[in-house]
Parts: C-alpha cells; structure tokens; sequence
C-alpha cells in the first residue's frame, strides 16, 4: 500500500471531476512515462510517499496539519483507485500545505514520538520495533515540501491516492 500524489493543472483538475475514468488513464500515462520518484520532487509530476504514507498521516494528524495531504479533502470518484477513491487537494488546500511544509522540519514533526506509539497505534507497515523506522520515514516525508511548494507556485490542484 503506497501513498501517491499527481500535481494537475486547473483545467486536468476539472477534466478529472467530469470524466474520473480520464483521470484514472492520466495518472496511469504519467507514472508509464515519467517514472516516480525519478526526478527532484520540486521538478516531479508525481511523487510517492512509499509505504510510508500512514505513518506520515499519524504525525501529521498529531501535529494538527491544517489539510489531509494524505488521504485527501474532495472525492472526484467513487472508483476504488487500489485502497479507496482517489481525492484531490484545490490549488487553495495545496497552497496551504506547501506553507505549512515549507515550516515544519521532521525533526519538530517527531520531537517526543516514541517508535511504540506508532506500533500501539497499528500505523502501518508495522515496523516500527527496527533501528531507525523514524529515519525511514524521513526519507519520504522530506519530499513533499517541495513537491507541493512547486506545485503551489504554478497554481495547481493535487491528486491523491493510496494504491
């Protein structure tokens, strides 16, 4: 199960909400041809937050991040896209994200998160007993600042997804 994410432009946004089957074809296309994670997130169409993806909800959710970058805020679909409907993030939501990002380093996000509360927790791939689990989820979390920085100053929507 991987957390997934396609910056679109308001008008592929729009397209997307009326004809989520297209939207559905335009993520298949763009992860075919540009490959996740291949580029710096700054640069990327698309990102992954790899299996990471609920251990980064908990701590933002812990953090009281002010939009589920995780899940999601809008349903454009009821069509299962792997775990569930795919959601998007307005260019207003993703704005909001990329300046919370843009102030919330790791370290403050984990400051005083124990590896057994994410265990307790059931956050999921449960692995959270192994050396360095936190560390791990650095290395998908540091990306999305500037995945939705970039995608904040050109404007866009972002699709969200877990497959």
């Amino acid at each position: 199960m991987n957390g997934e994410y396609l910056r679109v432009t308001v008008a592929e946004l729009e397209r997307a909400i009326e004809d989520p089957e297209w939207a559905f074809e335009h993520v298949e296309e763009v992860m075919e041809s540009d490959g996740v994670n291949d580029v710096a997130p700054a640069d990327a169409r698309q990102l992954t937050t790899h299996k990471a993806w609920h251990a980064v909800a908990f701590l933002l959710e812990r953090a009281g991040f002010p939009v589920d970058i995780v899940h999601g805020e809008q349903a454009f679909t009821d069509e299962d896209w792997g775990y569930g409907p795919a959601k998007y993030l307005d260019t207003d939501q993703v704005k909001l994200a990329a300046q919370t990002l843009a102030r919330l380093p790791f370290d403050d996000l984990v400051r005083d998160v124990d590896p057994a509360q994410l265990a307790a927790a059931q956050i999921y791939p449960q692995h959270w007993d192994e050396a360095g689990a936190l560390e791990w989820v650095r290395g998908w979390f540091d990306p999305l600042a500037p995945f939705f920085g970039a995608a904040a100053q050109a404007g866009e929507a972002v699709l969200v997804w877990l497959d």
